[in-house]
């Protein structure tokens, strides 16, 4: 995907860049080939693959949610900050925290801040379920971009919703993590409202949104020990 591509898709899903913001895409991409060099950020390297399967995959989250408003965001394992770190350029008006236990991604993250000057933007670098307390029922929006089987990050992730927020994960076909996950959604009080489908561009490969809203408050017991999830996921 090209500049022309990336912009004329993005106005397909009524997403328009400033040349400032275009410009910090273009530093942040520069500075992910450098830094991948040294500390192994991501398998995706060359310009076109980032600008589509980076850049433009991290946008698509505007066809679950109005990005455009002062939402509290989390995005749960983020790695080189994707998708938050790219919703924090193109919607400003974001109060973004990223999340990863990876410490090299960590410096790179506040490495890209910095360079961009970017605020209203805080880099955690914990493992979600050790997060501070006044994190729980805090977020607006939780976001999650292939990480972990559904039942397991239902759990990582929807104790820090607000109650009638919402949990996105980005996934690529999920109808049967989907089907396992229905009692993991009844314990942990919450709903999925809406499955979005769509192939990214280009490639056409397999694309879901799934919009999840939480209805009541999560009992303190979750989430769990990481090892204590994955030994026995709620079902």
């Amino acid at each position: 995907m090209n500049i022309n591509e990336f912009l004329n898709e993005l106005n397909k899903i009524n997403i328009s860049l400033t040349e400032k913001q275009l410009s910090n895409l273009e530093t942040y991409k520069n500075l992910l080939q450098e830094y991948n060099q040294k500390f192994n950020l991501t398998a995706i390297t060359k310009t076109e693959d980032i600008y589509l399967k980076h850049f433009y995959d991290s946008l698509t989250l505007i066809k679950a949610c109005n990005f455009k408003e002062p939402l509290k965001v989390l995005d749960i394992g983020t790695g080189a900050g994707f998708p938050g770190l790219v919703l924090k350029i193109v919607f400003p008006s974001l109060d973004i925290t990223l999340v990863d236990s990876n410490n090299k991604k960590i410096l790179f993250l506040n490495k890209v801040i910095s360079k961009l000057e970017l605020t209203n933007i805080t880099v955690i670098g914990k493992r979600v379920e050790d997060l501070p307390k006044n994190y729980r029922e805090y977020f607006d929006i939780v976001t999650t971009r292939a990480v972990s089987n559904i039942r397991i990050i239902l759990e990582l992730a929807i104790p820090y919703l607000k109650v009638n927020g919402y949990f996105l994960p980005m996934k690529g076909i999920v109808t049967q993590e989907l089907e396992e996950s229905a009692k993991t959604l009844e314990i942990l009080n919450c709903e999925v409202t809406d499955i979005i489908k769509f192939l990214l561009p280009i490639e056409n490969s397999n694309r879901t949104i799934i919009k999840i809203k939480k209805l009541k408050e999560t009992p303190e017991i979750y989430p769990r020990t990481y090892d204590k999830i994955l030994k026995k996921p709620l079902r």
